[in-house]
């Protein structure tokens, strides 16, 4: 029997004992995921200790642990040191990032396209490409990594964004996404934690979901990731790795500054973390002059550096390279093959094609001025609002607290595809609420101006 009454003591979870068969941890595990998908439980509820919740069903302590672990690897729950476990942020909704509404009556907002419109250099560079004699070869299963040629233009490429790397170390992906999967499913085990800041990109949630991951989110401020509360975080968890995006952060727009960079890069190297890098917008910090020098290099041992082209050259084409340092080489490689198999070389081609005419350096001219004026014109209607650098998105403050399903759907209805800051949120505990503004995908100034009013009439009836 329980050492202690627990009928009248006000546990937020109260499994009916009557209910459990065996093994009672399988049962327990299922009566919780029933009550969080079906908002029984909501999400930032702190569950019981596990202590008190084994004494409530004379139980084991080491099946409720078991229960909440479960719980964990699904993704339904989540625990902070010295503070308990609680149910995890949009246990049951879908958060993920997906194509931009087809209907020409929604301004698109939410989906970061890269402005599409920018189209004219890549059909070229494919007319060139497919009246070449060697095109057959681009058709076949050779060089699974990318043609060597390939991979030399993919470090000069890098090089320019502060990552110096030979083509031995590379390789080709088909897009960002593919190469994230790629890392989690090498690198990573069910259970391993992995730090992230307390908003990052939704797609990157459910990939750890996917594989069994627990994201522990750190605290940031306006430079970035704090390295202080990274140590920190690893001196009282077993912390595996870490994952930023340094030249800005999807979804905040914030980017890491290079004295922060080398605080971070001295933390990940004391606790012996692997770093995945994701600098999916560092051409535009090289457009703007900004100092490059990348996290990859600073740390030069288990890191993995990924540099996706399609927001920069081209949507459609799904093409990212992927530096690896000599550690991790083998097992980014087996993984690629086992995950990828092999990164289509036509496309890839088509966008060596583009760097290699020049052509690539003005769609960056281009797409850069495009988003510095959509920026000037986000600026120009919020103006309260702290300055941003030129960015394809803004990350606007709202003053709404309902569930950002909500939220989205209301501002659906008003004719507006639009994505809220729940989708991103690795802690329950963010009080603020946001709306991350995609300023290239309407696909016309008059477009992008008249859903920024919608917004701002929205935020301001």
């Amino acid at each position: 029997m329980p050492i202690n009454s627990f009928d009248h003591y006000p546990l937020s979870w109260k499994p009916d004992i009557s209910r459990l068969s065996r093994p009672y941890y399988l049962s327990l595990a299922r009566d919780l995921e029933e009550k969080i998908l079906t908002g029984e439980l909501p999400e930032g509820t702190r569950l019981p200790p596990q202590r008190e919740l084994a004494d409530y069903l004379d139980l084991n302590y080491s099946t409720i642990t078991r229960v909440y672990n479960a719980c964990r690897r699904k993704g339904l729950v989540y625990g902070v040191t010295g503070r308990g476990t609680f149910v995890a942020p949009h246990p049951g909704a879908s958060i993920a990032i997906e194509q931009p509404f087809a209907r020409k009556d929604i301004i698109e907002m939410g989906f970061i396209s890269g402005f599409p419109e920018l189209a004219s250099p890549v059909e070229e560079a494919m007319e060139k490409v497919l009246r070449r004699s060697y095109v057959r070869n681009l058709l076949s299963y050779d060089h699974p990594f990318g043609f060597p040629h390939q991979r030399l233009l993919a470090a000069e490429w890098l090089a320019m964004l502060g990552t110096h790397t030979d083509a031995e170390h590379i390789i080709l992906f088909q897009g960002a996404e593919n190469a994230l999967t790629t890392a989690l499913f090498s690198l990573f085990h069910p259970g391993d934690r992995i730090a992230v800041d307390t908003y990052t990109y939704s797609n990157f949630i459910l990939l750890a979901k996917m594989k069994g991951l627990l994201l522990i989110p750190i605290a940031g401020d306006k430079d970035g990731m704090m390295a202080e509360e990274l140590d920190r975080a690893c001196s009282k968890l077993k912390i595996q790795g870490v994952y930023l995006m340094p030249s800005c952060s999807n979804p905040t727009n914030i980017i890491i500054s290079p004295a922060r960079k080398e605080e971070l890069a001295q933390v990940i190297k004391k606790n012996r973390l692997l770093l995945i890098e994701d600098d999916l917008y560092g051409w535009l910090r090289a457009e703007e002059g900004g100092d490059m020098i990348s996290l990859h290099d600073l740390i030069g041992c288990r890191s993995f550096y990924i540099a996706s082209l399609t927001k920069c050259l081209c949507p459609g084409l799904r093409i990212a390279y992927g530096a690896v340092t000599d550690d991790i080489k083998d097992v980014i490689q087996e993984g690629f093959s086992n995950i990828s198999i092999k990164t289509s070389s036509l496309d890839a081609e088509i966008m060596t094609e583009l760097l290699l005419s020049g052509s690539a350096k003005k769609l960056l001219h281009q797409k850069a001025a495009l988003a510095k004026k959509t920026s000037a014109l986000f600026d120009t209607l919020f103006p309260d609002l702290p300055p941003q650098p030129p960015s394809y998105f803004r990350w606007l403050p709202i003053s709404d607290s309902r569930p950002f399903d909500q939220v989205e759907k209301d501002l659906l209805r008003q004719g507006i595809h639009i994505y809220h800051s729940g989708r991103f949120m690795t802690s329950n505990h963010e009080e603020n609420s946001f709306l991350r503004v995609s300023l290239c995908s309407a696909g016309n100034t008059a477009r992008l101006r008249k859903g920024l009013m919608i917004i701002k009439n929205y935020m301001n009836p």
